[in-house]
């Protein structure tokens, strides 16, 4: 497929969420790996939790061996236990994760959820929470690496079958079985996205 020169230039920044384990299965760790071989390539800034273990380091440090531009965002409280990476253009310490997960959406164009645990589940479904709630249109795509994602994409398209996710409460999740594919999903998606619906909308009072 070929990329809309306007679409493409709109993502300048990916936000990545991802484990801080390898997880069992080395396919995760080639997938974060490959990655950020693209994202040097393209010329693209990843934004990502600030860690220098797991599919964190992974990602990083081929971002970084690429010759791309790396921030990491990450609480106080994770300095030491996830190593906060030095050696990166920029890390942010934040004082807690709500902090921290604001930031990232300030300064990413594009959310990619690599496999991960509890943690990053929890940032990808919050993002998923303000799309649905028409906070932003940045697009959000997890990487299926070898059906990971499976488990979660069939829960959601449970909660439709039953109604608690209704029509007007719809988002859209991108899907990428292959790390190849994700940059051109992310950027199809991109096209339709205007400047002002990537900032985050601010809520309005309402007269009880």
């Amino acid at each position: 497929m070929k990329t809309d020169s306007t679409a493409a230039n709109k993502i300048r920044k990916i936000c990545v969420y991802c484990g801080s384990g390898p997880g069992s299965d080395p396919a995760y760790i080639n997938a974060a790996r490959e990655l950020g071989e693209i994202l040097a390539k393209e010329g693209i800034e990843l934004v990502y939790g600030g860690g220098n273990v797991g599919l964190m380091g992974e990602v990083s440090r081929a971002v970084l061996a690429g010759g791309g531009k790396v921030t990491g965002i990450i609480p106080e409280f994770l300095v030491v236990r996830e190593r906060a990476k030095g050696n990166i253009d920029h890390l942010i310490v934040t004082r807690d994760m709500h902090e921290r997960k604001r930031k990232m959406f300030e300064l990413a164009d594009a959310f990619v959820a690599l496999p991960g645990g509890i943690g990053t589940l929890e940032e990808l479904v919050e993002q998923l929470t303000w799309a649905q709630l028409g906070r932003h249109k940045k697009p959000i795509l997890v990487a299926n690496i070898k059906g990971f994602w499976e488990p979660l994409c069939a829960l959601i398209e449970h909660m439709k079958r039953i109604k608690f996710i209704r029509d007007d409460l719809d988002f859209s999740l991108l899907i990428a079985d292959e790390v190849a594919d994700i940059l051109p999903r992310l950027r199809q998606a991109m096209a339709s996205v205007e400047e002002h619906e990537k900032e985050m909308k601010e809520a309005q009072p309402h007269n009880l």
